[in-house]
């Protein structure tokens, strides 16, 4: 401790700063080596949980004392436990998986549930399983089902049930091909519900699929399917981002329905043939004029008669003849082409003339013209129905960069940062303790400076400026047996320090005799004080 304390009251002002600086610097960088290593090393436990659901998971942490981080939406704790506290909490059944499911009906007992409260119950767990199974795809993060089913009565007619399923997706917008799955799987698991009568709704993009509404979506992604498609054509030719391509597709918005029959009388045909003949005949006697002999009994009563008869033949034909009908059902749904617009505007060609320098000029008609009718064949051009293409060639101006690249997430990188952090504290703790206070620390302290007299001056004797200025005398026999042993070399015996004789009146000789004597200590002596005036300076 005396070591230390005389070589902190040898060094100067800028020294002691120095070393106090990087003591306090070292001691810093140790104490957060130590609290970075000895902190815990957090991992993500669960993520993306409904409001009520990381509620429940943070009060069950919190009743078993465990040291958990809420950071947005997501709760992290100690990597050594997130395993088990996986299991303890799944145990308890949390997080819970939105919408209770079958579980309903084992709460509802024989006394007091009516045949509308075991209904409703029943409905509700059908669509919280119908939830819990959607959610189990990947691709979906959330899901909510509403079925709707008329109540049951002997006088009213079946109407059948609706469906309409509210899904957030995971990472990308929910296809058509996924909507269409889901729809066959609620009609498939409530009787009676057909595939039309569910609506897929996408929590972020709006309707995906179900009723008239879904036409005008699919006009949406056939209008943008056509736009890249023209895109990537003319980036062939003309290269990436040198063409700019904007399409507008008119559709039909409403549904029409007509039915359409046409009679030709030209086109008669005779299907049947009925003919029908009659033939009478009539005979008998035909008497005189009536007298009144002809009434009395004798008298000539049956004189002067004659016989007469007669014929009559009849025949019908009836021909039925079946005109030629045409019947046409024509139905126009929503979605179909009514019209088409395509506006192209192609980049400037950029060549270089002869003295080197660059040359934009506006491409050929003839170009044009090509590139034209590969977008007339790309989108389906009819001239009749209306369709429009308009294609023209300009220089673009350079957009001004804004903002930075985007970069790699923090989290991503958290074992690297890590590890580099505590590794760069380590070599910084190790430089400030190696480097620069140890060196400081061990030093050894300057020797005195010995303070020599003057040469002697003509007609006069040395003036010395302080009273215990080294002379080169030695007081005394005694004192000279007290010096220390120095280089090997003795006061006194064989092969020790030669001495000096005592009747050289002369100081500065007897300076230079101890210097032929005693090169090696000189040579030394001189070295420190020329890197005492180097530090110095």
């Amino acid at each position: 401790m005396q070591n230390v304390l005389g070589v902190w009251s040898g060094l100067d002002i800028r020294r002691k700063v120095i070393v106090i600086a990087a003591t306090l610097a070292m001691f810093a960088a140790v104490l957060v080596l130590s609290q970075m290593v000895s902190a815990k090393r957090l991992e993500l436990l669960y993520s993306g949980l409904e409001q009520h659901a990381a509620g429940d998971v943070v009060a069950a942490l919190e009743q078993q004392g465990v040291v958990f981080e809420v950071r947005g939406n997501s709760i992290y704790v100690d990597v050594t436990r997130r395993d088990e506290l996986r299991m303890i909490l799944a145990g308890q059944g949390l997080p819970s998986n939105g919408a209770a499911g079958y579980e309903l009906l084992d709460n509802l007992s024989g006394f007091g549930t009516t045949s509308q409260m075991f209904d409703a119950a029943y409905w509700r767990a059908k669509e919280g399983e119908l939830a819990r199974t959607i959610v189990t795809s990947p691709q979906i993060k959330g899901a909510r089902v509403h079925i709707s089913t008329p109540p049951s009565s002997g006088f009213r007619r079946n109407q059948g049930a609706t469906a309409s399923v509210v899904v957030t997706p995971a990472s990308a917008a929910l296809t058509e091909a996924n909507a269409r799955a889901l729809r066959f799987l609620v009609a498939s698991a409530v009787p009676g519900l057909k595939p039309e009568q569910v609506s897929v709704i996408d929590g972020e993009s709006g309707l995906v699929v179900g009723g008239e509404v879904s036409a005008a979506v699919n006009v949406d992604k056939r209008a943008a399917a056509l736009k890249r498609n023209v895109e990537r054509l003319l980036e062939a030719r003309v290269g990436p981002g040198n063409a700019v391509v904007e399409l507008s597709l008119e559709a039909v918005t409403e549904r029409e329905s007509v039915i359409e029959r046409r009679f030709d009388p030209e086109g008669r045909v005779a299907i049947s043939t009925e003919t029908e003949e009659r033939n009478s005949t009539s005979q008998g006697a035909t008497g005189g004029a009536v007298t009144v002999a002809s009434n009395l009994p004798d008298g000539e009563a049956g004189s002067g008669g004659s016989d007469q008869s007669s014929q009559d033949n009849e025949t019908r034909e009836r021909v039925n003849f079946e005109v030629s009908e045409t019947q046409r059902e024509i139905v126009r749904v929503p979605g179909a082409v009514k019209r088409l617009s395509v506006a192209v505007m192609v980049n400037a060609e950029t060549s270089i003339d002869g003295t080197g320098a660059e040359v934009t000029a506006p491409r050929s008609e003839e170009e044009l013209s090509d590139l034209r009718q590969l977008i007339e064949a790309a989108v389906g051009f009819d001239e009749s129905r209306g369709d429009q293409i308009t294609i023209r060639s300009f220089e673009f101006q350079p957009l001004a960069v804004s903002g930075s690249a985007p970069t790699a997430g923090s989290m991503s990188q958290l074992d690297i940062l890590s590890l580099a952090q505590v590794a760069i504290l380590a070599i910084v703790a190790l430089v400030l303790g190696l480097f620069v206070v140890r060196p400081i620390l061990t030093q050894r302290g300057a020797p005195q400076m010995l303070e020599l007299s003057p040469p002697p001056q003509a007609g006069g004797t040395p003036a010395l400026e302080r009273a215990d200025a080294l002379t080169g005398e030695v007081s005394g026999a005694d004192d000279l047996a007290s010096l220390p042993d120095i280089g090997g070399f003795a006061p006194s015996g064989g092969g020790g320090l030669p001495m000096l004789s005592m009747d050289q009146d002369d100081p500065v000789e007897r300076l230079r005799q101890l210097i032929r004597d005693r090169q090696q200590e000189t040579v030394e002596v001189l070295k420190t004080w020329m890197e005492d005036d180097g530090e110095k300076a």
